[in-house]
């Protein structure tokens, strides 16, 4: 009896150019699919190939080509292509497909199209003609008291510090390191111009964000990377992280080629080394410890 093959089609083919090729097999070498391999002394495709680019970027003679393959399904007036795909991967595997954010979907999630639906909790409901709906949100305890001027229903902030926002809507912890600089410094301008918050993540903050530390969130971690006085004292609020699960039993690592000086003035770690941070705080194990 004749097997089944399972293998999903090939969706992308690299070709190579031999007339230019030096056969240095970088391509071979960088290829995290394997989707290259050395044969007879020549370079040759081996299946499996996601279209990255990696093999185009490494090559020194510019001498490959991604092209796509036609597709291998018929026509269907039902089902597409994509359609197929999903459930021949699903069904030869046993799982399911996943992908950022758990959304298997042709377009990336976005924040272009962003409703906020805010619950009516007054009988009868509130006249939008008359009372307007706000999206202002507040971050801290809840104050401590309340005063009324001109009818107007005001918070004293200065009995309980609270941090206000626009719009409920924060970015959440990711450290420089993890993120270019170009990158964490996007997120604090937005912050700043969206008048909310963002997280900086728990590799301290770069002296160059200090401008936005009013709009910034800071974290400590159990490795307490760059924490210092007028870091904490700067920010809009600390927010302490009891525990992480990144690699269950270990905690956090990012890996010494990636800090750079940098990286290594801001979290104050030497350079090169990987930096550490355990799962949990060794001096925190209870709200007294707190």
């Amino acid at each position: 009896m004749k097997r089944l093959d399972h293998r999903l089609p090939e969706r992308f083919v690299p070709t190579i150019n031999y007339d230019l090729c030096r056969v240095c097999r970088r391509c071979v070498n960088d290829c995290s699919y394997q989707a290259l391999e050395f044969l007879e002394s020549r370079v040759v495709p081996s299946g499996g190939c996601v279209a990255c680019g990696r093999c185009i970027a490494v090559c020194p003679a510019n001498c490959i080509e991604i092209r796509p393959v036609p597709p291998q399904f018929a026509p269907h007036g039902n089902w597409s292509e994509r359609s197929r795909r999903s459930i021949l991967a699903q069904a030869s595997s046993g799982g399911v497909l996943l992908s950022s954010c758990g959304a298997d979907d042709e377009h990336p999630a976005i924040f272009d199209d962003l409703l906020l639906d805010a619950a009516q909790v007054t009988n009868p409901s509130i006249d939008p003609l008359r009372e307007p709906v706000e999206t202002v949100t507040y971050l801290g305890r809840r104050p401590g008291k309340l005063e009324v001027c001109d009818g107007k229903v005001m918070i004293r902030e200065d009995d309980t510090p609270l941090i206000r926002m626009n719009m409920p809507l924060m970015f959440g912890h990711i450290s420089l390191g993890s993120i270019s600089y170009n990158a964490q410094k996007a997120l604090f301008m937005a912050a700043k111009e969206l008048d909310i918050v963002a997280g900086s993540g728990e590799g301290g903050l770069h002296p160059d964000f200090y401008q936005y530390a009013d709009r910034i969130c800071s974290e400590v971690a159990s490795g307490r990377f760059g924490i210092k006085p007028e870091y904490l004292k700067g920010v809009a609020a600390v927010e302490i992280k009891i525990g992480q699960g990144a690699k269950p039993g270990h905690g956090g690592h990012l890996p010494g080629e990636k800090v750079t000086t940098m990286i290594s003035e801001t979290r104050m770690i030497p350079l090169g080394t990987d930096a550490l941070s355990p799962y949990p705080h060794h001096d925190i194990y209870s709200i007294e410890d707190l």
